[in-house]
């Protein structure tokens, strides 16, 4: 049976997200950051990267540009040296620029509270402004879904969809708005700590009794039947 055919009883939802909490009941974001600006910053540069990898270059960035002002004023090839070994840079680089401009000319600097207005920001998809709101505000407006929680939603039987918007429709059908928050940050970590693509580590799954997809005592999980995605080259800084 292919996993997208599984599903998880509803009546589950509520033990599903009591076994989670168990394990990541006080997480968040991996994404360093001191403010709501910060974070959207390290938002816009985790796509198509890791969050490590983001980490490692934010500190000097934001020491160079502690402001959505200073970053409307920095000059492209100066960012793009400081996000130079982040994924497609030069593209990000545009859109940091963009989206500072934007905070300051059409909202004072300050960064908005709502998806609709976010959403306005170049570089801003709904899963930025989840994890912004979300995180910086404690906002529910509605649930991050990356590469992670695409592929635990399958697992888990909560989505038999592959588009991120589809499956966040039907994870917000499931899960209780209060829960919306936490759940994807919960998901998120348990696909990088237990769950991870390649080799699931399924007889240490806290969910293993509840799990569709749990494949129990022949050493690792089946893989789950994903659809292929073509991946882009990634953008590789000239020699200066």
């Amino acid at each position: 049976m292919a996993v997208r055919d599984k599903k998880l009883p509803k009546s589950k939802i509520p033990e599903l997200i009591t076994l989670l909490k168990t394990k990541y009941g006080d997480t968040t974001t991996a994404l360093a950051h001191e403010n709501a600006f910060e974070l959207l910053v390290a938002t816009i540069l985790s796509a198509q990267c890791t969050d490590k990898r983001v980490n490692m270059a934010t500190p000097a960035l934001f020491a160079r540009y502690p402001t959505p002002q200073t970053l409307a004023a920095a000059k492209p090839d100066e960012l793009e040296e400081l996000i130079g070994s982040i994924n497609f840079f030069r593209t990000k680089a545009k859109n940091l620029i963009a989206m500072a401009r934007a905070l300051v000319a059409e909202h004072g600097g300050k960064v908005p509270h709502t998806v609709d207005a976010l959403l306005t920001l170049p570089g801003v998809a709904r899963k930025t402004a989840n994890v912004v709101l979300g995180t910086a505000f404690g906002v529910a407006s509605g649930i991050v879904v990356d590469t992670h929680v695409v592929r635990l939603a399958q697992l888990l039987g909560l989505s038999a969809e592959s588009e991120p918007p589809r499956i966040e429709r039907d994870l917000m059908e499931l899960i209780p708005q209060s829960e919306w928050i936490l759940f994807g940050h919960m998901l998120i970590h348990h696909g990088r700590e237990i769950c991870v693509a390649r080799r699931p580590r399924c007889e240490e799954c806290v969910l293993n009794q509840l799990c569709p997809s749990a494949f129990i005592g022949q050493g690792r999980a089946k893989e789950p039947s994903l659809p292929s995605r073509s991946v882009r080259p990634r953008q590789h800084r000239a020699r200066r």
